[in-house]
């Protein structure tokens, strides 16, 4: 089963010190394909803004990527039952005067291309009538660096995986703090800023109906037989203020 993704996206998709491929999504496609429907998971390294056409052009049969699941996507390609809930958040210096969503405009921001970061900025510039500066980087490292570097003020990305950038980073980086959307959809609110909420799901090409049901059927079965939670465990701490879908 060949899987399309896009890596680096720690802690979904990287690769250790000794180059073996780790990370949620690695071990749910392990549960998934694997124990559950006896194949052999093998991920194939994709840039994030051309993983659907890649995907309707044969290169891979389906995506997991950390991809949140929404309607413009859901026009190419099919998507699974939810796998993961994730939010839209704002990582910042530690020592940088942005306080409030408020204080980014007129700044500069990074995010990763093709990604619902991307496009929340694009709806943070809409609200701020056009006065922020969105910087698109390859993969989100890019956007990481820049902004260590002074590069860009602030990176929006998911959740988590800012978790694991600041929590390695906690001496020069810091959520960006305060309520949002997850506190005004009555969800369980991570102690930051939420942009968004947003649910995972693994993409299939269209009318790939008979693998998209199995799939469908071993996500289920991971969640009753308690592999999906060891498996979220390994990667998720609760102080990061992740949750499961």
């Amino acid at each position: 089963m060949v899987i399309g993704s896009d890596i680096p996206y720690k802690p979904f998709e990287y690769r250790t010190n000794e180059d073996e491929l780790v990370g949620f999504d690695v071990g749910i496609a392990d549960a998934v394909f694997g124990e559950q429907l006896g194949m052999t998971p093998n991920f194939k390294p994709t840039a994030f803004d051309t993983i659907i056409p890649s995907l309707n052009n044969g290169n891979f049969r389906v995506i997991m990527s950390a991809m949140t699941i929404n309607d413009k996507r859901a026009q190419q390609v099919d998507f699974s039952d939810p796998y993961f809930t994730a939010y839209q958040t704002v990582v910042v210096l530690a020592n940088s005067d942005i306080s409030s969503k408020q204080d980014l405009k007129g700044k500069t921001v990074g995010v990763q291309k093709g990604t619902t970061g991307e496009a929340a900025a694009e709806e943070l510039k809409k609200e701020f009538n056009g006065d922020l500066t969105i910087q698109s980087y390859d993969q989100i490292p890019g956007a990481f660096s820049a902004l260590t570097n002074n590069q860009v003020a602030a990176v929006l990305n998911d959740n988590t995986v800012n978790a694991q950038f600041v929590g390695e980073n906690s001496e020069t980086v810091r959520f960006l703090e305060g309520k949002g959307a997850a506190a005004e959809q009555g969800k369980q609110a991570p102690p930051y800023l939420t942009l968004t909420v947003e649910e995972y799901g693994i993409a299939f090409r269209k009318n790939d109906d008979k693998l998209k049901k199995r799939v469908n059927d071993a996500l289920a079965t991971i969640r009753e037989n308690g592999t999906y939670d060891e498996i979220y465990n390994e990667y998720f701490e609760s102080s990061s203020g992740t949750t499961q879908s």
